[in-house]
């Protein structure tokens, strides 16, 4: 669920701007009307960029329920969706901003919605739609905060998510260890017994943002600091070194997989945590789905994110709708906005692992899904990644600085260190 490309966007970003003329920020993008006020019977195509998976009945969902439903209610609409894997889907954005051919709609993650907006490619839906505080309301506070940059809004959360840790019950009772680890110590000093019996006993395919700052803020850790504008002396403090130094420890042990490092060096977290070669990984609520269509046999088990020094903290994930200024049918795109984020796309969407953000349907998703509580339960203590269009830079910076730590090349300190220094940088750009 992590961005690529970071570099690129940052340079796109500096073009963009020379060729437009515009000065950045909020005020970038010129909003055409967006609302629906209009009596006239709304029309034309609406396209609609998104990563949706196709490995789990999500695309079918929005295929063959969600759209047909959309244009049933508004006939002289045709909704063209178009599936992007995830990790294309940003360089799609890219190209696309470069090129002035951005769809009218984007399901954008929710890293994305501030660089989107510092390029001034978005429409500041606040002031645009005029249902826009209706319909915020009815979202989480947490996920709606990711569409607001420097003072205006500028998409709508979709879907919301957070990573439990999901484990093999067979593969723990074979290494003598009766429950999952509920903290950091006990993943440690099961670890051995879990090699014991062949299986590492964690798994991750990434070292970004998504993936580690669930160990640096459970070991009580910090990105930076409460405005964002600074992460020395949080992103390289002792805590946050502690929570890195846990993987590379496991690392260092035989107990992590080399899939953390990028490239080739094992099977994925899905395949591995199934077929009894990981003991746990941390993963999100859509794999069920998967896990349900690939391994039918399998029986997978959730757990909170082992707790640390800070806690037991997860990340929160999920995806903004967003609406760009280079549509030419924003009434309908807008339009289909609102049905997107209707209590009766989102509790169809939910059925295939996609967790409503309206606050009311909180109560309702155990009986949509049972496997949502402990999710429900984690997302009570997760929290956003930091909230600024430098977010996909440092993503990138920090994979890179903790890959170098974990294959043993600096020390975790001085990985820290370099990244919490690049990041003081990246964030103070970002403030000019």
């Amino acid at each position: 669920m992590i961005s690529r490309s970071k570099v690129a966007w940052a340079a796109l970003a500096a073009g963009m701007l020379a060729l437009t003329g515009c000065s950045g920020g909020a005020g970038a993008a010129t909003a055409s009307p967006a609302g629906s006020g209009s009596a006239a019977p709304l029309s034309g195509t609406v396209t609609f960029w998104h990563a949706y998976s196709a490995d789990s009945p999500e695309v079918k969902t929005l295929e063959t329920t969600i759209i047909p439903a959309f244009e049933k209610k508004n006939p002289g609409v045709t909704v063209k969706d178009v599936a992007v894997p995830y990790d294309q889907l940003h360089q799609k954005l890219v190209t696309a901003v470069a090129g002035d051919v951005l769809p009218d709609l984007v399901r954008a993650d929710i890293g994305w919605v501030p660089e989107l907006a510092n390029l001034g490619v978005l429409v500041p839906l606040d002031t645009s739609m005029p249902d826009f505080a209706t319909l915020s309301a009815q979202s989480y506070p947490g996920s709606l905060a990711t569409n607001k940059w420097k003072g205006h809004y500028y998409g709508l959360p979709l879907d919301t998510n957070t990573r439990v840790l999901l484990y093999n019950a067979d593969v723990l009772k074979q290494a003598g260890i009766a429950e999952p680890p509920a903290t950091v110590a006990d993943l440690v000093a099961a670890a051995p017994k879990l090699k014991g019996v062949g299986a590492s006993a964690f798994a991750d395919n990434g070292a970004g943002g998504w993936n580690v700052l669930p160990w640096i803020w459970s070991a009580g850790g910090q990105i930076t600091d409460p405005d964002v504008t600074k992460a020395t002396g949080y992103l390289n403090s002792a805590a946050s070194i502690a929570g890195v130094q846990t993987l590379v420890d496991l690392y260092k042990g035989g107990y992590l997989p080399d899939i953390i490092l990028g490239g080739e060096g094992g099977i994925s977290t899905s395949d591995g945590l199934a077929t009894g070669k990981y003991a746990t990984i941390l993963d999100g609520p859509w794999m069920y789905p998967i896990f349900a269509s690939q391994y039918p046999d399998f029986k997978l088990n959730a757990a909170p994110v082992p707790q640390g020094d800070g806690g037991s903290i997860s990340v929160v994930g999920g995806e903004d709708i967003v609406l760009t200024t280079s549509s030419k049918n924003q009434a309908a795109a807008t339009e289909f906005m609102r049905y997107m984020v209707s209590e009766e796309a989102q509790l169809e969407m939910a059925k295939v692992g996609q967790m409503p953000v309206l606050a009311n349907l909180g109560d309702k998703l155990t009986s949509v899904n049972a496997y949502y509580a402990p999710f429900v339960t984690q997302l009570a203590t997760a929290r956003p990644r930091p909230v600024t269009p430098a977010w996909s830079e440092m993503d990138a910076m920090l994979q890179d600085e903790v890959r170098s730590a974990i294959k043993g090349d600096k020390s975790v300190k001085s990985a820290l260190d370099e990244a919490a220094s690049k990041a003081d940088a990246l964030l103070a750009n970002v403030q000019k």
